[in-house]
């Protein structure tokens, strides 16, 4: 396993660089900043199962991402986001109980450099997030164990970021390439993640969507499929860990497929490694492999 992380690391670097070095582009008229602004915040998504991996029996996990977009127009180049996003896992065991939902609403707002096309240009955006589990009871069992059935999670942060977006010609494709700086001011997190919890942590995202048909100024063009890489290191005091230790990595890799026969959803397959995103199961490290479906917002 420790291969497998070693090389998805170096793919990952690998692409970034290749990412920014690139130039071939063309101008879309229909490429807009609330299309950029959707890559960016992710995909609504739900999965068959749990997956392959060390995570516990589940009946689905999913994703509700919902974007209302703030903005003049649609040449717009300052936009806001606002997002109510809900992460719930239903689980395999008697009553299907779902456990700790994740509640994550979150404000951001984009702004693209572009002179005459959104192609081709530096975007910067700027997150407010909250990321609670919604329950109240103590941290900790009474056995020093966390209490990941109704234990207090809640931690608020800031990010700021980059976004590169461009074209690549020969493939008939469009690229994109985020980097963030995200914040946890310690007041504003639980005492109880101190120490535990990353504080500070640098997300990079890579995305490549194929599209169905040539750059053109028709409308509603859809993805084919894409491919999209992201990795967070993370940083501060985590559990003793020394500045190199791996379990400071967060990786993951998602392959989606949209069959012509669907309309607004796909199929995808992911890798996931690192700790667990969902609320008060941080501590849990996963290695996971799983399908499912997932919405297609590329669109334009």
């Amino acid at each position: 396993m420790g291969n497998i992380r070693q090389q998805l690391l170096i793919f990952l670097l690998a692409t970034n660089i290749s990412l920014f070095s690139q130039n071939e582009l063309s101008e879309n008229k229909n490429f807009d900043l609330t299309l950029i602004s959707e890559v960016n915040q992710g995909n609504s998504y739900f999965t068959f199962g749990g997956g392959l991996g060390n995570i516990e029996p589940l009946i689905f996990e999913g994703n509700l991402i919902p974007n209302f977009v703030i903005r003049d127009n649609k040449d717009a180049n300052l936009i806001g986001v606002i997002t109510p996003q809900i992460i719930i896992r239903m689980y395999n065991k008697e009553s299907l109980p779902v456990q700790t939902p994740s509640y994550l609403p979150h404000i951001s707002v984009y702004y693209n450099f572009r002179n005459s096309s959104f192609l081709n240009n530096l975007t910067v955006f700027g997150k407010i997030a909250h990321h609670s589990n919604g329950q109240q009871d103590d941290f900790y069992l009474e056995n020093g164990s966390i209490n990941l059935n109704s234990g207090n999670f809640s931690t608020n942060y800031f990010e700021l970021g980059l976004i590169k977006t461009s074209n690549i010609n020969d493939l008939n494709a469009i690229k994109f390439f985020s980097s963030s700086i995200e914040i946890h001011p310690e007041r504003l997190s639980i005492d109880e993640l101190i120490g535990k919890y990353s504080f500070y942590r640098w997300n990079n995202q890579f995305s490549i969507f194929k599209v169905s048909n040539e750059l053109s100024q028709s409308k509603n063009q859809k993805t084919e499929f894409s491919l999209k890489g992201q990795f967070t290191w993370l940083f501060g005091d985590v559990n003793d860990w020394n500045f190199f230790n791996s379990n400071r990595i967060i990786a993951n890799l998602t392959f989606y497929y949209h069959p012509t026969f669907l309309e607004d959803i796909g199929l995808f397959v992911q890798y996931y490694h690192g700790q667990d995103y969902y609320n008060i199961y941080f501590s849990n490290m996963k290695d996971i492999i799983r399908i499912g479906i997932m919405t297609d917002e590329f669109k334009f």
